[in-house]
């Protein structure tokens, strides 16, 4: 393409035919000074260079007037017309730049070159680059220029085909990500530092095999593995400074720059083959909220998140680390598509665990210690508790060792009291045993997870992407409600449909309900679940109670919901579990201490009725 005759494929050409080099050199009248006999005129334009919050080469400056890089910009800024010699006045071109061929002065969306030097060391460069001023390109072909990156540590500007498929000008063969290798080390260990690139060399997108179509605008080779680095990043023209991502296939613009990195091969599209999961698919349903606004995600926010809240598909994998799910672990530890995340220590909810080693510590970052927490109208009705901690909505109290009695996903939290309900294996998505034992641990998304996830029968992604139903849940759980606490309750749901679609299918995905509705735990499980049709909710929290009560032990994970259940009189609200007895009014019903009841009993009997 640089020769700019008819038929070489350029963009710009001069119709008039082939002169040669001398477009850019001038063997005896050329610029002079520093430049190589250059005849192309010199841009003076002023550049923004590359800038983020993760970027250790600090400084404005910029490339030297008639030195290297400057020399390329003389045509590829826009500033200076194609063919505007020094030695030959203006040759006539004919056509237009072609889409990225044109950089223009904002140069925050290119990789960065000219730096400032002496170069500034960071984990996930070579070693080589300031301690030699040498890449680790083993071809000797990438290479630092006085010192400096500049364009013609990455371009051959005289051999546009040294990489046959690329053909982008490459100084060599820049096929499974080995041109950016030369600089940056997804391998170093450096004390004390993080290494943003560490787990590449084993990630699935290091190696994955799929085939890339050409209009997916990935990179220049035919699989994922060969694209590498280019599958998610630009040198040139990328979507924003930051990271040099690469914007969506199709074009997404209201979508966050981090996210839109990810969705031209998870978006169900026919870029791949064959495909990879759908996760927009799922965020399309209700979701973790996706960054908007003022809330956007930088690779440089602390790990616990504080007000700018939100949900990238890098605030819950890394990229360079993530590896598909071939075999479902055990819980809680990590999967492997979230390997090398951040996450938070549940002992304290500050301490930064780099990378994160279970899976409910990566949930910690945004459910946890963090403030400005909301309940969102989009996640559903949610219950509130007797026994709460100030913080609502921070999970660690209650799934702590310290919980009377919790989920067990912190910590093995085996009861001494008899389950009768506890399943063997936890049910598919079909109503089938699966593979998972209901063990002493489970994880986040066992509850919390795709309605249609593939770990439990579905073809959708694993995770808490997105669901159908409220607050992300894998399966339809109902929530009874009252218009004032001890009023009428409602969305009850007598004689229960008990099915993989009924109203209490999460808790069945562990619980065997026939056993709950035959009293085999507690003796009117049956009148209040399968007669009356009140919700678990209404008696029951799901994550634990996370501190200790003298009314309500919390023992069972009995915690009332009080937006239901209100006050008897001016008797406190209370259960005692060994006198199998509550006080409190729900559904204009007053529980006395003594186990009676009073009021409309399942709305016939006015009288006094004796509990047992």
């Amino acid at each position: 393409m640089h020769n700019l005759s008819p038929g070489s494929g350029a963009s710009i050409y001069v119709p008039s035919g082939n002169l040669g080099c001398t477009y850019c050199h001038a063997p005896h009248t050329g610029l002079g000074g520093m430049t190589p006999l250059w005849n192309q005129q010199l841009s003076k334009a002023t550049y923004t260079p590359y800038a983020s919050t993760t970027y250790h080469q600090t400084g404005n400056t910029q490339p030297p007037l008639g030195v290297t890089s400057s020399l390329c910009l003389s045509c590829h800024d826009g500033t200076v017309a194609v063919g505007q010699t020094a030695a030959y006045g203006k040759i006539t071109t004919t056509g237009t730049w072609a889409p990225g061929d044109s950089f223009g002065q904002n140069l925050s969306s290119s990789h960065p070159f000219s730096l400032v030097t002496p170069l500034k060391d960071a984990p996930n460069l070579q070693a080589s680059l300031v301690s030699q001023g040498k890449t680790a390109d083993p071809l000797g072909k990438v290479n630092l220029i006085n010192g400096n990156v500049e364009c013609t540590s990455c371009h051959d500007p005289h051999t546009q085909s040294i990489d046959p498929i690329a053909q982008g000008f490459l100084v060599r063969n820049g096929v499974s990500g080995q041109i950016c290798l030369a600089c940056h080390d997804p391998n170093r260990v450096v004390q004390g530092q993080v290494n943003l690139l560490a787990g590449w060399t084993n990630s699935i997108h290091q190696s994955a095999t799929n085939g890339v179509a050409s209009n997916a605008n990935v990179g220049p080779y035919p699989t994922v593995a060969q694209n590498a680095c280019s599958s998610c990043h630009m040198d040139h023209d990328a979507n924003g400074p930051n990271r040099l991502l690469r914007p969506a296939t199709p074009s997404a613009p209201s979508i966050d720059t981090d996210t839109q990195a990810c969705m031209t091969c998870h978006n169900g599209g026919t870029y791949l083959s064959p495909a990879a999961p759908n996760v927009m698919a799922e965020i399309n349903k209700t979701s973790h909220p996706l960054p908007a606004g003022t809330n956007t995600h930088d690779a440089a926010e602390p790990a616990v998140l504080l007000n700018n809240r939100h949900a990238t598909c890098v605030d819950c994998h890394n990229a360079h680390g993530s590896n598909q799910v071939t075999t479902f672990g055990a819980p809680p530890t990590m999967r492997v598509s979230q390997s090398g995340t951040v996450g938070v220590s549940a002992l304290d909810g500050i301490t930064v665990l780099t990378p994160a080693i279970n899976q409910y510590e990566t949930c910690l970052r945004c459910h946890g210690t963090g403030p400005g927490k909301q309940r969102l109208a989009i996640f559903g009705y949610s219950p509130m508790r007797l026994v709460s901690m100030p913080d609502t909505l921070n999970v660690i109290p209650e799934f702590s060792p310290s919980a009377t009695s919790s989920h067990p996903v912190f910590h093995d939290r085996s009861s001494p009291l008899a389950q009768p309900s506890l399943l063997a294996y936890m049910l598919t998505l079909n109503g089938q045993p699966s593979g998972r034992t209901t063990g002493p641990r489970i994880f986040c998304s066992d509850c919390h997870n795709s309605d249609d996830n593939r770990e439990f029968g579905g073809s959708g992604a694993n995770g808490p992407h997105g669901s159908a139903n409220s607050h992300i849940l894998e399966r339809n759980y109902q929530f009874s409600q009252a218009a004032v606490p001890g009023g009428l309750v409602t969305n009850t749901f007598p004689n229960p449909d008990l099915s993989v679609n009924g109203p209490y299918a999460m808790c069945a995905k562990c619980h065997d309900l026939n056993q709950v509705l035959a009293n085999t735990s507690w003796n009117l499980h049956g009148d209040h679940v399968g007669t009356q049709g009140f919700s678990c909710s209404v008696c029951h929290t799901a994550h634990g109670i996370g501190t200790a009560s003298p009314s309500v032990t919390g023992e069972r994970l009995v915690n009332f919901d009080v937006n239901v259940v209100g006050v008897n009189g001016s008797l406190p609200l209370s259960y005692n579990r060994g006198a199998n007895t509550c006080v409190l009014t729900c559904h204009q019903v007053a529980h006395n201490p003594d186990g009676t009841v009073t009021g409309n009993v399942h709305g016939s009997n006015p009288n006094h009725i004796k509990v047992r």
